[in-house]
């Protein structure tokens, strides 16, 4: 399997639309809008994982001061401050026909390293309680659970920390 990791860009808008679809609930998912004002916004911190030139999967989010992810972030990718401490993960997406065969790993290695090189003090994300185990391995903390209510779910605030 011939993967590459790349920065997103505008044209790929409809593209990463139908991956998020496919991986998150309606409840959940980011709708096309919030995607094209994040690849507008925070380019440098969105990558998607394609194959063959076709994209199946992505990682992105904002850079903030914030050591935990509110629900505004979400939807106004203008909370992005560039030059933050730490990098948030919106969304940690691979379809469902190419799961569990190290991609979404390689898109998360990615972006730590990303990350890290851009000075960043950490990484944040939200997760549902059955994934905090999945990120532990990466070397996220599990801060407890989150104020997000995003999708009606109830979520876990997870941080990895640069030392």
């Amino acid at each position: 399997m011939n993967m590459k990791i790349r920065k997103v860009s505008i044209e790929d808008l409809d593209s990463v639309t139908e991956v998020e679809s496919r991986c998150f609930p309606m409840s959940e998912a980011a709708k096309k809008e919030s995607l094209e004002q994040r690849i507008k916004t925070f380019p440098g911190s969105f990558f998607v994982a394609e194959i063959d030139g076709k994209i199946i999967g992505f990682i992105n989010g904002c850079i903030t001061n914030e050591k935990t992810i509110y629900d505004e972030m979400f939807s106004d990718a203008n909370l992005h401050i560039s030059n933050g401490d730490y990098q948030a993960i919106f969304g940690l997406d691979v379809i469902p026909e190419y799961q569990k065969q190290g991609i979404a790993a390689q898109l998360m290695n990615h972006m730590i390293e990303v990350s890290r090189l851009t000075g960043r003090k950490g990484v944040i994300l939200t997760c549902k309680d059955k994934l905090i185990h999945y990120y532990e391995k990466f070397g996220f903390e599990n801060k407890g659970v989150s104020k997000s209510q995003h999708g009606g779910a109830k979520w876990y605030d997870m941080i990895l920390e640069f030392y």
